[in-house]
């Protein structure tokens, strides 16, 4: 057989800025799509919004009733992403779960623990939780491990947006594990593994978000291989974009449950990012790479910040009706972004080196 050249397996383009912008625009996106908790009442259950009493609803309606697909747009370009890193890297076995654990869990610990303390001074005041209601011992105790959401769940609990990170370390585990095989074939298998996945979800198969979030991030792999063969190319990301998006359209008005036309949609966005990338030859789009570094970081804060504020809200006597006036909104959204940003900086880079740096010292002390 044959030896591969796994060096033929990597873009030659290094980043692509246009991807990481849109993963800050997703992360936003979350927020409008949460921005509703604002207005449910300290009640043990779920509690349907009208979302129409929502700042600038008019103009915002698509975020605020459909933020949430950004979800599985983070799992696609996740999947594009990870093969462009590690399909071309001869030590990417090796590396592949530190760097994991460097990059997730020290932030998803601290928003863990801080919301377990939050929703205990929540719960004192008002006897219930706040949104997320399953936040016992168990859920905690699965939840440090990322394990929380791998089907023995009752419900999202604590940090609830940490769900999704959840079921995309079992993502992350299947392509680690066909590593190898992905080399050979990378088009082939990880189309196969995505629209095989995505397909048996569709169909009704069990444990939906988990099927979902593999077949989404595999199908970004598989972008990833059509791309390494030449095929994904402004002038065919385009066309194919556009239709994707019509398609879109039409299976959200024939299926209104959508996750067809979520499919459909998400890779209509990433298609059209991809032409955007790669039609942006002079690099203008650079400052997209530092922009999207913020993404984790406002993913996992906006609700503790959120949940903070009711706090303050309830405790000092006012009335969360604040939150229907357009600069609450505003503020906000603007505090999530900060906050996202200052976490890259101050804390989630200083935690990567800091695990790095234990891991070589734990290393040398066993040689």
């Amino acid at each position: 057989m044959p030896t591969l050249d796994i060096s033929q397996l990597r873009l030659p383009k290094r980043h692509f800025h246009a991807l990481d912008l849109s993963r800050l625009l997703a992360a936003i996106m979350v927020l409008f799509w949460h921005y509703q908790h604002f207005f449910v009442p300290p009640v043990p259950y779920h509690v349907d919004v009208n979302r129409a009493i929502q700042p600038w609803y008019g103009t915002l309606r698509w975020f605020y009733n459909h933020g949430h697909v950004a979800v599985q747009y983070f799992w696609a370009v996740s999947g594009f992403v990870f093969a462009h890193v590690y399909l071309a890297d001869p030590n990417a076995k090796g590396r592949f779960w530190l760097a994991r654990v460097a990059r997730l869990w020290p932030l998803h610990l601290l928003t863990l623990g801080l919301m377990a303390l939050l929703q205990g001074w929540y719960f004192a005041r008002s006897g219930t939780e706040f949104i997320y209601h399953t936040n016992d011992l168990k859920h905690f105790l699965l939840s440090i491990p990322l394990m929380h959401y791998w089907g023995w769940q009752e419900n999202q609990s604590f940090n609830g947006p940490s769900w999704s990170l959840s079921t995309e370390i079992l993502a992350y585990f299947v392509f680690w594990l066909a590593l190898p095989a992905l080399r050979r074939a990378p088009l082939v298998l990880a189309f196969a593994l995505g629209a095989g996945l995505l397909w048996i979800m569709l169909e009704g198969g069990p444990n939906k978000d988990v099927l979902s979030c593999v077949g989404y991030f595999f199908l970004g792999a598989a972008a990833y291989g059509a791309a390494l063969k030449g095929w994904l190319r402004p002038a065919s990301l385009l066309p194919l974009g556009a239709a994707l998006v019509a398609i879109a359209f039409a299976l959200k008005a024939r299926f209104p449950e959508g996750d067809a036309a979520t499919i459909a949609g998400t890779f209509a966005a990433l298609f059209l990012t991809l032409a955007l990338d790669q039609s942006d030859a002079k690099g203008c789009l650079k400052f997209g790479q530092k922009l999207g570094d913020a993404s984790y970081g406002i993913y996992l804060w906006h609700i503790p910040l959120q949940l903070l504020l009711v706090l303050l809200i309830d405790s000092t006597g006012g009335t969360r009706n604040i939150a229907r006036t357009p600069w609450f909104m505003v503020f906000y959204v603007t505090l999530a972004i900060i906050a996202g940003f200052v976490s890259h900086a101050k804390f989630e880079r200083p935690a990567q080196r800091a695990v790095f740096v234990l891991w070589n010292r734990w290393k040398e002390r066993r040689t």
